[in-house]
């Protein structure tokens, strides 16, 4: 990437950043998330796929089926440092393979409570400026979804 832009979103959860963080690597709490964001966003949120290796260098795959077909997500992560942050690569299409977009999830504790301040960055290719607000969009969909699911987990 020559030149790249930045989507970026926060969310405060209530849940504290150890159970935040441990919500992007479980693989049946991000099964959970998952459908939740897709029920929201008005999808069916029929998960074909959800694969984790929570560890530096390990992949993930997220899958879903669409009108128009499975919808794939995968990636490797970069850094993991529980609880405070997660960095991994994310691609949405093979072409993507040798230039991925970039995502840092930053968690910190709330200021003034126990729960969790979320910053999530999504740096990719200034090519795709015009895609910044559906970007955002998706990943505060997906960052309420996880909330749902950590609210109803007590």
């Amino acid at each position: 990437m020559t030149d790249t832009i930045e989507a970026k979103v926060t969310h405060r959860f209530k849940a504290s950043p150890e159970r935040v963080y441990d919500a992007f690597l479980d693989p049946d709490t991000v099964r959970q998330w998952q459908v939740a964001w897709l029920q929201q966003s008005g999808l069916k949120g029929e998960i074909t796929a959800c694969e984790i290796d929570p560890v530096v260098g390990g992949k993930f795959l997220y899958a879903d089926m669409r009108e128009d077909g499975e919808a794939r997500h995968w990636g490797t992560f970069k850094a993991l440092h529980r609880p405070s942050k997660i960095a991994f690569t994310w691609i949405t299409d093979p072409s993507e393979e040798d230039d991925p977009s970039v995502v840092t999830v930053i968690i910190e504790p709330e200021p003034n409570g126990s729960g969790a301040v979320v910053t999530l960055y999504h740096e990719m290719d200034a090519q795709w400026a015009e895609y910044i607000p559906q970007t955002e969009k998706g990943w505060t969909s997906m960052l309420l979804g996880i909330d749902e699911v950590l609210l109803h987990r007590g």
